[in-house]
């Protein structure tokens, strides 16, 4: 194992944990913003409205891309026990 190994890890994991949570991110700031707006433009200051549409969004999406999310991490977790058994040998 050597430091090339070990950047390309590092990097793989940063990347893939980028990748699942980026439509989450990405939901919660659209959600936000819109709410934020639409409390701007009627002056509602309450702070469940910022909230219960953000876990219903999230929510959501959680579970119209939770089958893609969970192929990505099997595929990632495959290829870090490839990985520790040929270090192994």
């Amino acid at each position: 194992m050597d430091n090339s190994f070990v950047l390309y890890l590092g990097r793989h994991t940063l990347e893939t944990a980028l990748i699942l949570s980026a439509p989450i991110l990405v939901t919660c700031m659209v959600v936000g913003v819109v709410v934020t707006l639409f409390q701007a433009v009627t002056s509602v200051r309450d702070m469940t409205l910022t909230i219960v549409p953000k876990l219903l969004a999230v929510g959501a999406v959680t579970l119209l891309f939770g089958g893609w999310m969970l192929q990505v991490i099997l595929g990632f977790t495959n290829s870090i026990f490839s990985h520790i058994q040929n270090i192994g040998r």
